[in-house]
């Protein structure tokens, strides 16, 4: 069945070449979550399209057709671009790389695009970038219904700030044992989006790296090795 969309706020995610002359433009948009859109002539020379098609950019974007074959028939800024550089540059990439390796297809996510926005506008504007990246990924794996609660442990009860824990895929939080990485302050901290300790830093790195390595399967993220090898130069 055909549809058509008009003016829906998105970013672009990626974008690659389609034919001679056109683009497939990879989307995250507000209210039908992640697509795959046809972006007809947008190579050409003088294409107003493909100046506009910048990841990073809020745009108002138009498509029509079906499920399958979607074309982008008009895309608008919205103003307040972000001029992101540098690692930060690299960051935005990481945050869609995510989106594209973990969201559904055409499944809304509007919540979790207001926390992208928010990502975004954090990384343009603050020198510290892995607060934002530990607070985004929260955020990804609790609107995919991936993250337990951190708060507590997997069956119920308090957490004690002075000691030690585990976490199992799919169960949460788990009494001490051998092994145990997380302590209580630090899961306290995540669970009320405190990152203003470098332990919580630490821990919640190596929490998040264990969740989303389950979750995107055997395939690496290409920006994150990038990101480590421009840490190595």
């Amino acid at each position: 069945m055909s549809e058509r969309i008009d003016g829906d706020p998105a970013f672009v995610l990626h974008t690659r070449p389609w034919r001679e002359t056109s683009l497939i433009v990879d989307i995250f948009s507000r209210h039908h979550g992640r697509l795959g859109l046809v972006a007809r002539g947008a190579r050409r020379a003088g294409a107003a399209l493909k100046t506009r098609l910048i990841p990073f950019q809020p745009l108002t974007l138009s498509w029509f057709g079906k499920s399958q074959l979607r074309t982008l028939h008009a895309a608008e800024w919205q103003g307040g671009g972000l001029m992101l550089r540098g690692h930060a540059l690299m960051c935005g990439f990481y945050l869609n790389e995510l989106l594209l390796r973990l969201l559904p297809e055409s499944d809304a996510h509007e919540v979790l695009f207001d926390h992208y926005t928010l990502a975004l506008a954090n990384l343009n504007a603050r020198p510290e970038v892995e607060p934002v990246l530990r607070q985004f990924e929260l955020d990804l794996l609790s609107e995919l219904g991936y993250a337990q609660s951190l708060g507590q442990l997997a069956g119920g009860g308090e957490l004690d700030p002075e000691a030690r824990y585990g976490y199992e895929i799919e169960k949460g939080v788990t009494p001490a044992s051998r092994g145990a990485l997380y302590s209580g302050r630090t899961l306290l901290a995540l669970a009320a989006g405190d990152f203003s300790q470098s332990v919580t830093l630490a821990e919640g790195k190596i929490l998040m790296r264990t969740l989303l390595a389950h979750y995107l399967g055997d395939k690496p993220l290409a920006t994150r090795q990038l990101l480590i090898d421009l840490q190595k130069l």
